[in-house]
């Protein structure tokens, strides 16, 4: 079994589904909060904040 993705975003919110069509999982919609990362849940894909990107509380 292969590592979780660990995927580079530009926003605090971000949503999965597993990314794999219909062999994914239900979409779930995560915030990033103050330390910059989260884990997906349900497949363990790990979403952390691109260096540099200008975050704001903009929706």
């Amino acid at each position: 079994m292969s590592a979780p993705d660990k995927v580079e975003v530009e926003t605090l919110k971000v949503h999965c589904d597993g990314g794999k069509g219909a062999l994914g999982h239900p979409r779930v919609y995560l915030n990033l909060g103050d330390k910059h990362q989260v884990e997906c849940p349900y497949c363990g894909r790990e979403f952390v904040l691109k260096e540099g990107a200008k975050v704001s509380d903009a929706h």
